[in-house]
């Protein structure tokens, strides 16, 4: 192991420990899947979840067995190298289990410094958003960057807690951001939707509530697609608002979420 390991072969690594992942869980029989809730009866985690997380696990120990790890599904390992990877095995469960698109396999190096590579990968799609701090970011392998669309004509995409108070407070944020905008999307990856974002499909993405795991790559390849992204800092888990969009909305956008 080199002191100062080169981020596109902890970029290699991501992504394939991603495309290993999604290969699994995107061949297993998702109707017979044993599933459970986590926070509420609408957070599910599935056997797959967990046998992502622990293929992951395995790629990135083997080959880098000083690092930590944060999983989501709880296969955390601390730091000895100064650098951590932060896993979401499957981001959009929902998504999975009910055979409807756009779930995804999302994993950050990070230092204390931040994120340094992210690999976004959505198994239906077959695409592979990545992004190296200060190298811009790509969609299988081709450089993208955001929209530059203006705040009438914006699509924006969001997403919504499990907590039922929660959502209820969310809708009342929508009630004044729908008539500013084109239109929403709820696509049920955050992961995806930063990414979405990134190459111009979406305009900009809110939700409030993420974990690590779930913004961590995304939010780099949104930042290094040249949009603007707000409430992304690395740390303990919190209730914050995260905002990515791009420039040409921001100013408008941003007071409507507050």
């Amino acid at each position: 192991m080199t002191a100062n390991p080169d981020p596109r072969e902890l970029l290699g690594l991501a992504r394939r420990a991603a495309h290993q992942a999604g290969a699994l869980v995107k061949n297993a029989p998702v109707h017979s899947l044993d599933t459970a809730t986590k926070s509420s009866p609408t957070d599910l985690v599935s056997e797959m979840d967990r046998a992502s997380e622990e293929l992951i696990r395995g790629i990135i120990r083997r080959a880098r067995p000083d690092d930590g790890l944060i999983g989501e599904e709880g296969g955390s390992k601390p730091s000895e190298s100064g650098l951590s990877w932060l896993v979401d095995p499957i981001d959009g469960t929902v998504n999975y289990l009910r055979g409807l698109p756009n779930y995804s396999i999302s994993i950050a190096v990070v230092s204390e410094q931040g994120a340094m590579a992210g690999v976004v990968y959505d198994p239906t799609l077959d695409e592979t958003f990545t992004a190296i701090d200060g190298h811009g970011a790509a969609l299988n392998g081709n450089p993208i960057t955001c929209s530059s669309t203006a705040l009438p004509r914006a699509v924006i995409g969001t997403g919504f807690s499990y907590s039922a108070a929660r959502r209820a407070r969310q809708a009342q944020v929508l009630v004044g951001v729908l008539p500013a905008v084109g239109d929403i999307r709820r696509p049920g990856s955050a992961a995806v939707s930063l990414c979405w974002v990134a190459c111009g499909r979406l305009d900009g993405f809110f939700e409030t509530g993420l974990k690590p795991w779930d913004f961590a790559a995304g939010a780099l390849i949104a930042r290094e697609s040249g949009a603007d992204v707000r409430g992304a800092e690395l740390g303990e888990p919190r209730d914050e608002l995260l905002v990515a969009s791009a420039p040409s909305i921001t100013a408008d956008l941003y007071p409507l979420l507050s």
